[in-house]
């Protein structure tokens, strides 16, 4: 079934929604989640801090819709990867350019991913976590393939050990300047090689 055509009105405040997103990754990575209050909320995203009750119930709610977005995008992005590439050695090198193209784009939501974690409210946790392990599942799956005789723990901490190596390095190569083409490449081939290895 399609969806109803947007009015000027919903446009509007799904954009602004947006904005307030982007603003609390931008402030929450700068500050930390107890450091931005919804005043500083408000301010960035060019409106009052009531204003963003319209959108959000609180801070809290506001974290938990960033974290799990995110989550619902990096699954439905590897899932459309895997549907587009269906040889398993280009299956592995676009999952690792998607992923690497996340933590490129999204080093704010990456850090607050990082530390404030800790500060959703249960239910949003409980959905990260299970998005989360579903987008491991997809890595883990594809290395299966590729090598059958690779125990599934150990394909599991590979896929853990290179989103750790992805997620954190674009913050060190943005402090030292390096070009995106180049800090591209270079997390792509060190990603494919800790993954070719044992």
């Amino acid at each position: 079934m399609s969806q109803p055509p947007l009015t000027a009105r919903t446009q509007a405040k799904a954009e602004r929604r947006g904005v307030l997103l982007q603003s609390a990754a931008t402030l929450f990575a700068q500050r930390g989640f107890n450091g931005v209050s919804i005043e500083d909320l408000g301010a960035a995203a060019g409106v009052s801090g009531p204003a963003v009750y319209r959108h959000f119930n609180g801070k809290q709610a506001l974290l938990g819709a960033l974290l799990v977005e995110v989550s619902e995008d990096l699954l439905a992005g590897g899932r459309a990867v895997l549907t587009a590439t269906l040889e398993n050695g280009p299956s592995l090198r676009a999952l690792i350019a998607f992923h690497v193209d996340f933590a490129l784009c999204k080093p704010d939501v990456i850090r607050v991913q990082d530390r404030d974690f800790d500060s959703l409210p249960d239910a949003e946790r409980g959905a990260v976590r299970s998005l989360q392990r579903a987008y491991v599942e997809l890595w883990v799956e594809v290395l299966g393939r590729l090598f059958p005789d690779r125990p599934i723990a150990v394909r599991r901490v590979q896929a853990h050990a290179v989103f750790g190596l992805i997620n954190s390095t674009p913050h060190s190569v943005q402090l030292h300047g390096h070009p995106e083409a180049t800090a591209r490449s270079v997390l792509e081939n060190m990603a494919w090689a800790a993954l070719m290895g044992v």
